[in-house]
């Protein structure tokens, strides 16, 4: 029963708990407002990014949309007003060719890259088809600065090199601008 007294207090003690409550010396004339300066943020990347990394995004980029596979030709329709842009595809067998279409192109140039998942992945930029109905190419994994006479539909075709050797089969991602 003692030891019941006992514990009874300490109890209640070690239940009750006051907010701390700190006390500010300063006054207004010694504090000072400085607005820190926001670090400039491309909200157009981080919102690429969360997208990208997303399991919708994720998905968007192996699935696609404006994306037909049609046997051994994988065909992406893009609109000129998304420009610049990056798409993820996989080629699956040894024959396959993307060909992504650019619709409303009424820039004077287009670039672009190619970059594999594997270095050694054989794999280029084969052709470019300009609004006027023109084919252009080979190129390799990189299209610089490339002159579009005219506006219209701009076609970049991808695929394999006939004349080197590598796996042709891996993923991939096209960056345009």
């Amino acid at each position: 029963m003692k030891k019941l007294l006992f514990l009874i207090p300490l109890v209640i003690l070690s239940c009750k708990k006051d907010a701390a409550v700190s006390e500010n010396s300063a006054t207004e004339d010694s504090v000072q407002l400085v607005e820190e300066p926001k670090p400039e943020v491309d909200s157009a990347a981080i919102r690429d990014s969360i997208i990208r990394n997303s399991a919708a995004g994720k998905k968007v980029l192996d699935e696609g949309i404006m994306r037909d596979d049609e046997g051994n030709q994988i065909i992406r329709v893009a609109d000129a007003a998304q420009l610049p842009f990056s798409l993820g595809d996989e080629f699956t067998a040894e024959n396959q060719t993307l060909i992504v279409k650019i619709k409303n192109f009424k820039n004077p140039e287009i670039s672009a890259v190619v970059t594999p998942k594997n270095k050694e992945m054989n794999i280029r930029i084969n052709q470019i088809k300009l609004p006027n109905g023109d084919y252009d190419g080979p190129f390799g994994r990189e299209l610089k600065n490339y002159e579009v006479p005219e506006n219209g539909e701009v076609w970049l075709i991808i695929g394999r090199s006939n004349m080197a050797s590598g796996e042709a089969k891996g993923d991939f991602t096209i960056s345009v601008k």
